[in-house]
């Protein structure tokens, strides 16, 4: 894991995910365009459906917005690609199953439940300017109205 966390003004570090659909997706795909990039703990989970449906649901707007929307878990593929079928999500989702992104990111963290501690991921959203910089991030997201947060966000720069 790493100690420096990038931040608002940071590049967004470079990446190459396998997708849901039988592709990679890279930073350099979205040169020039605003992302949306979000990452939560597990697929078909009652928060993480929630917050994917959320987005999915306002994928047109952020479309109009010039904005591209991608979810990111560390889960395999078979699983997202279950997720996604399941749940009819708008956007695509890709695997950082190894954790390169999510460890340079500082996302996957100590996390406790019942006494427990474990390492998961951070439900944690950037959003990446035209320019490829971080114009934002949400930490330790709650799900209600967190898509549609980031949607006026996204609108506004």
């Amino acid at each position: 894991m790493t100690t420096t966390t990038p931040d608002v003004g940071d590049p967004f570090p470079d990446f190459a995910l396998p997708t849901a659909d039988g592709g990679i997706v890279r930073r350099a795909d979205f040169a020039g365009r605003k992302l949306v990039i979000f990452f939560y703990p597990k697929d078909d989970t009652p928060g993480c459906t929630t917050e994917n449906q959320d987005f999915s649901a306002l994928a047109a707007e952020f479309a109009a917005a010039g904005v591209a929307l991608l979810g990111v878990s560390r889960d395999p593929l078979a699983a997202h690609a279950k997720f996604a079928k399941k749940h009819g999500l708008a956007h695509p989702l890709a695997s950082d199953e190894a954790g390169a992104l999510s460890d340079a990111l500082g996302i996957w963290v100590e996390k406790s439940m019942y006494g427990k501690t474990y390492l998961g991921m951070e439900r944690t959203t950037y959003l990446v300017g035209a320019d490829g910089r971080i114009a934002e991030v949400w930490r330790k997201v709650k799900v209600k109205n967190h898509a549609a947060a980031v949607l006026g966000v996204a609108q506004s720069i």
